[in-house]
């Protein structure tokens, strides 16, 4: 008797089965619970998203417009990777403390407030390259010798805007004779149109006296967009020309004609030989760029 009622209530095999495979058994719930709170555990140990640094946000561009962002440095090409590790311009953060740097140098009494910052080459009377900045503010057009490598400003060229009377704008041109030639696009402003270069001038390659200066595409301009910006010499003519005017109209000159003349036509340099200048330009001797362990 007591066997029989063991067997009536012990569960048979099928409820067995039954109590086995229900959703509601505690075999099926543990695993369940512990998923979940592995999952919860992987949302709290994931590390948080980077904060965007401050220079990543910060303007490099023309002043007021854009600036440079990593981004900008980000080069495709075997040609543009050497290009981006030789000019000491475009090491991040470089550019950004050479406009801070130019900036502190203006003087508001003189030359008012900036509206442009560009990045040129100037080309002198022997066709030799210099890397330069150059700024147009509210009465002048400032050019910057500045050093890329120790961060300091070494030479700066003040032009008035009211005693600039002619921009010319056009490709490079040579005497017939001359045994070098230069491919591109300059631009030469001049402001005393009066007065030419002296002949010990113009065979001295160290002369600072002339009365105009030229500039031309900076080597890096096809880095990317933002360099492109800095280094665009029409729309720099453009400014140049709207900011000279202005000028003109507010403070003219007495016994000076008002008005700027813009004229498309070729820019000459009386350069014969050029060895100097071919050396100087195909090493690159006016920028600073990385030479070895050296940089000039």
């Amino acid at each position: 008797m007591m066997a029989e009622a063991e067997e009536e209530g012990a569960p048979s095999k099928g409820q067995q089965h039954q109590l086995s495979s229900s959703p509601g058994g505690p075999e099926d719930t543990q695993p369940a619970a512990s998923t979940e709170c592995t999952e919860e555990r992987a949302e709290h140990t994931q590390p948080p998203a980077p904060a965007e640094s401050t220079e990543e946000r910060a303007a490099a561009g023309v002043i007021g417009e854009a600036r440079l962002q990593d981004s900008d440095y980000s080069v495709e090409s075997p040609l543009l990777q050497f290009k981006s590790r030789r000019f000491f311009v475009l090491r991040p953060g470089t550019l950004n403390q050479a406009i801070k740097d130019v900036e502190a140098l203006v003087d508001q009494e003189v030359d008012g407030s900036f509206h442009s910052l560009w990045l040129m080459a100037e080309v002198d009377h022997w066709n030799n390259e210099k890397e330069r900045l150059v700024l147009i503010t509210d009465n002048s057009l400032l050019v910057f010798k500045y050093d890329f490598v120790m961060f300091n400003c070494e030479q700066i060229q003040r032009i008035p805007l009211n005693l600039v009377d002619r921009i010319s704008c056009g490709k490079f041109s040579f005497p017939k004779r001359a045994l070098i030639e230069r491919e591109g696009e300059g631009v030469r402003v001049f402001w005393d149109r009066l007065r030419e270069p002296s002949f010990t001038s113009k065979w001295n390659p160290f002369a600072t006296d002339f009365p105009f200066i030229t500039f031309t595409h900076h080597p890096v301009r096809n880095v990317s967009d933002t360099f492109a910006a800095l280094c665009d010499i029409q729309k720099f003519c453009e400014q140049l020309k709207d900011a000279a005017q202005k000028v003109h109209a507010m403070r003219p000159v007495p016994g000076k004609a008002n008005g700027v003349l813009v004229l498309n036509q070729p820019i000459h340099i009386e350069a014969f030989v050029g060895l100097v200048s071919f050396l100087g330009n195909q090493n690159k001797l006016g920028y600073c760029v990385a030479r070895g362990n050296l940089g000039f």
